[in-house]
C-alpha cells in the first residue's frame, strides 16, 4: 500500500503523461481522475451497437408475442437505467447526476436484429461517453435475455462510441 503522505501533489493521480492513460497514478496503480478543477461544460456522447439474431427471433421481436413482454420497450427502459448507473458499474467512472440518457431501439431486417443508439447529455466536469456506451450495452443485453429462449446463438456486436462533444478535448466523430 502506498503511503499517502509520500504522494507528490504536483502530479495528481490520472495525469496524462502516462502514455495518454488518465486512470493511472504516478506509480502505475489505478486511480480515479480528479475533475474538481475542471469547468462544467455542456457534453454529449452518442453510442451505437446491435444484436444479430435468427430470423425466428427477429419475427418474435417485430411481431410481438414474447411472454416476457415487448422486447423493444423493455430494452429501451433498461438502457436508460443502465446509462444512469454507469458510475456504479464501472470502477473508475464518475457518478454523473442528472445526466439525460435517450435510447432508440429499432428492429433492422438487414442484420437481422436490433439496432440501439444511445445519446447521453449533461452539463458537468467530465464526459458522458461511458453513460452512452453502458446504455447501449444494457439495452442489448436485455434484448438478448428476452429472446434467448428462441435463439441462444445471438451476438452483440459493434458497441462503440460514434461521437462526443464538449469538455477540454472538444468534439470527436467516428469516420
Amino acid at each position: 500500500m502506498t503511503d499517502p503522505r509520500k504522494h507528490d501533489k504536483s502530479h495528481p493521480p490520472g495525469r496524462r503523461d502516462q502514455g495518454g492513460l488518465t486512470h493511472l497514478a504516478d506509480d502505475g496503480s489505478a486511480a480515479m481522475v480528479d475533475v474538481t478543477s475542471k469547468a462544467r461544460t455542456s457534453r454529449k456522447a452518442v453510442a451505437h451497437g446491435f444484436l444479430r439474431c435468427s430470423r425466428r427471433a427477429f419475427r418474435l421481436l417485430v411481431d410481438g408475442g414474447n411472454p416476457k413482454g415487448d422486447v423493444q420497450q423493455v430494452a429501451r427502459v433498461a438502457g436508460i437505467m443502465g446509462g444512469k448507473r454507469a458510475g456504479e458499474l464501472i470502477p473508475l467512472c464518475h457518478l454523473l447526476p442528472a445526466a439525460s440518457v435517450r435510447v432508440d431501439v429499432e428492429p433492422d431486417a438487414s442484420i437481422p436484429g436490433l439496432r440501439v443508439i444511445a445519446t447521453a447529455t449533461i452539463t458537468e466536469r467530465t464526459g458522458v461517453e461511458m453513460e452512452a456506451l453502458t446504455a447501449v450495452s444494457v439495452a442489448l443485453l436485455t434484448a438478448y435475455d428476452m429472446l434467448k429462449a428462441v435463439d441462444r446463438g445471438m451476438t452483440i456486436e459493434s458497441v462503440r462510441l460514434e461521437e462526443k462533444s464538449g469538455g477540454r478535448s472538444g468534439s470527436w466523430r467516428r469516420e
